[in-house]
């Protein structure tokens, strides 16, 4: 290219810079324009959190606080998560269960990978197919079949007849997980599928020539290979079940979720009631609806807090994985 401008003249030059010019600053446009849309919910919230309690509502206070505060965190941690228990509970149980989305998907993933057949090749498209159906679609089937779970006709058998009411039970969303129904898990099994499809074959051969059977193969050989899906899908499972909404309240809406709590507690009509618990602790004497979306502001991000750690110490890593993992391909 260099070596083909030697020959522009002067005015054909000066043309291809500006093009160059124009289209550096349209990208640049346009890239700012998104990181600003995707961004402003936050920025917007900034000043609001950090502003002290009285100060809500000032007309002359809109991106700078007068006088920085964490009443707002301090307010948000005692209403929405008392002594941290429903943190750690949140925490835990996104933990569990992407573990155990992870271990089912790589073994479904593995299986439709290593198998060139056409009935395999049938099971692809359908979880495909899965894939592009919303969760509504399948919730009423999902939830009668959990409201009266019999294990494929077992337990009446053993039961008497009765079978067993399974919504409303914290181990309902164990257990979709480990029939792989659990939050877009056939995504999951998608991921190691591709993964798993570039798995050189070599391999296979030698441990069938050293003696190993399947299960030895999967085990010792393709799964430790899969450490980059591996990350993924940890990731993913993680995040998307921590602030999952959708599954828990239809099959375990009792349960601590905090995401369920954060929507439930700042509803518009326990606006007053925040607002007396900022009087008596803060000496808040303002409009209620200003606190209300202030404290909320601060639970949000108190909640995000877990999520941003991880994207901060996994996003080289999780975007290396996305590359190699085939899901693009």
């Amino acid at each position: 290219m260099k070596l083909r401008d030697n020959y522009l003249t002067p005015s054909e030059r000066l043309l291809k810079s500006s093009v160059g010019v124009v289209k550096g600053v349209l990208f640049g446009t346009l890239l700012v324009g998104l990181c600003f849309t995707i961004l402003y919910p936050i920025l917007k919230a900034l000043p609001t959190v950090f502003n002290d309690l009285n100060d809500l509502g000032n007309p002359n206070v809109v991106w700078v606080p007068e006088t920085l505060s964490v009443n707002s965190f301090k307010l948000a941690f005692r209403i929405a998560f008392g002594n941290g228990l429903s943190i750690l509970q949140t925490l835990l149980y996104s933990i569990a269960i992407a573990f155990i989305q992870m271990m089912m998907s790589a073994m479904v993933g593995y299986v439709l990978g290593r198998n060139n057949s056409k009935i395999f090749s049938i099971l692809t498209g359908l979880v495909i197919v899965a894939i592009m159906v919303p969760p509504q679609a399948l919730l009423i089937s999902q939830y009668l079949s959990l409201k009266n779970f019999d294990a494929f006709g077992l337990i009446p058998l053993l039961n008497g007849g009765e079978t067993i009411d399974l919504v409303g039970n914290p181990l309902v969303l164990y257990i979709l997980a480990f029939a792989g129904f659990g939050l877009r898990q056939n995504v999951f099994v998608f991921i190691f599928r591709q993964s798993f499809r570039g798995f050189p074959k070599e391999l296979e051969e030698a441990a069938l020539i050293d003696g190993c059977g399947f299960y030895r193969t999967y085990f010792q050989i393709a799964f430790p290979n899969a450490v980059p899906s591996m990350v993924t899908v940890l990731t993913l499972s993680f995040v998307w079940n921590y602030g999952d909404t959708f599954y828990t309240t239809y099959f375990d809406p009792t349960g601590p979720y905090l995401a369920n709590t954060l929507s439930s507690m700042f509803q518009w009509a326990n606006r007053d009631l925040i607002a007396d618990f900022a009087t008596a602790l803060y000496g808040f004497s303002g409009n209620a609806n200003y606190v209300l979306d202030a404290v909320k502001f601060a639970a949000v991000l108190i909640f995000l807090l877990p999520l941003l750690l991880l994207y901060f110490f996994m996003q080289k890593k999780l975007v290396e994985n996305f590359e190699r993992s085939g899901i693009v391909g």
